[in-house]
């Protein structure tokens, strides 16, 4: 047993026997141990001592003993919650099975399991919202399978650290954020006015992951994937997967808005949706058009400003003035590229006009061909359709 796992069992006491480390990451240690007083097995979550040093431990405490009240077929309930020294941990029942995370390690999921995966982690997160409960955290990580069904853990966890914290201090630790992959943009930009449709964006990136097999935006560093957040739209899921249903790929594109006022307004609102979905009508004959980007995420992308943001990121994690310069200098140097390929694109349209460029006849049948050739830029279009 490791130094850390033996202060536990002291901390924790006679209580619990610890067993051994599960594993963790994000904001704690897991360790499975037994609650000696009724025999079973339970998961003890340890805070880092660092971010526990940060955290108000009884206000801490308050926030866990809100969210224990949920009780819900789809919800890991919280058990307790303590605090000795620098450690401060709490305890939930031990799931046997696998977290979602592990399950997508092995690739995308066929969709009536992602459907109803995302159903019941979607009828998790409306009785919490009914509860006054927001999550900030919801993950694969974060999502236990068993025997085929979806229970969502760490409720309230993520906002009781950060509520019960010095702001300055966890945000220089970055784990009042939650994790960037799955982050609103209002939760990448320090919005102070963050609320459940933070959670209905996460929900659609977890969504968008069990069908296509990754999140809607990679990068090569956590600060990158907040401001790909705030700055990007997603790739529609059709393009990576032209299977899945219009009227399911709808749903999760709309979960992904940028703005919060764009997407559904309650988890209820989702679920006839995702019911609709699981229907065998649902999944072949879809009731509504595959959704495409809003005039709302697209005026949220004009409006959002690269350099600011990178900016706050860069702020916010201590990253090096050398670092900002190459963020700041490989968007320049993408708008380059941008105007390079809209003044090709005049160019190419004023050719088009000019006899070199009339069609040509193509065999008996009387077919017509057009001249065309790759615009130089790497957008990888044809001179006939690039448009910059």
């Amino acid at each position: 047993m490791s130094d850390f796992a033996l202060r536990l069992a002291e901390a924790v006491g006679r209580g619990f026997r610890i067993e051994r480390e599960l594993g963790g990451g994000g904001m704690s240690r897991v360790f499975l141990a037994e609650d000696v007083a009724l025999a079973r097995k339970v998961v003890i979550k340890v805070l880092p001592p660092e971010m526990a040093a940060a955290v108000n431990q009884d206000r801490f405490r308050r926030e866990i003993q809100l969210a224990a009240r949920l009780q819900h077929p789809h919800v890991v309930p919280l058990l307790s919650a303590n605090a000795s020294g620098d450690l401060l941990w709490y305890v939930m029942p031990y799931i046997e099975g696998e977290s979602l995370r592990a399950k997508l390690a092995r690739g995308e999921l066929p969709v009536p399991e992602a459907v109803r995966l995302l159903r019941e982690i979607t009828d998790a997160l409306a009785y919490a919202h009914e509860q006054g409960v927001v999550h900030r955290d919801i993950k694969p990580d974060n999502v236990m399978v068993s025997r085929g069904h979806a229970l969502v853990t760490d409720f309230g966890v993520a906002k009781a650290v950060s509520e019960s914290g010095s702001g300055s201090s966890l945000t220089s630790l970055g784990v009042a954020l939650g994790t960037p992959a799955y982050m609103a943009p209002e939760q990448a930009s320090a919005d102070p006015n963050v609320d459940h449709r933070a959670d209905l964006y996460a929900l659609g990136a977890v969504g968008y992951e069990m069908l296509v097999g990754r999140p809607p935006f990679s990068a090569g560093s956590p600060q990158a994937l907040l401001m790909a957040q705030v700055t990007q739209a997603p790739d529609p899921v059709t393009m990576h997967r032209p299977s899945v249903p219009p009227a399911l790929a709808s749903v999760i594109m709309r979960c992904l808005e940028k703005r919060a006022a764009d997407r559904f307004q309650s988890a209820a609102e989702i679920i006839p949706q995702l019911d609709a979905a699981l229907t065998p009508s649902g999944g072949t004959q879809p009731t509504a058009a595959a959704h495409l980007t809003s005039s709302g995420t697209r005026a949220a992308l004009r409006q959002a400003n690269p350099i600011r943001v990178t900016a706050l990121f860069i702020a916010a994690s201590g990253l090096s003035s050398l670092a900002a310069r190459r963020s700041v200098t490989s968007w320049a140097s993408t708008s380059g590229r941008r105007s390079s390929c809209s003044a090709w694109a005049r160019s190419s349209r004023s050719s088009s006009a000019s006899p070199s460029a009339r069609t040509r006849a193509g065999g008996e049948a009387g077919r017509s061909t057009t001249s065309a050739t790759a615009c130089p830029c790497s957008c990888t279009r044809r001179r006939t359709s690039c448009s910059g």
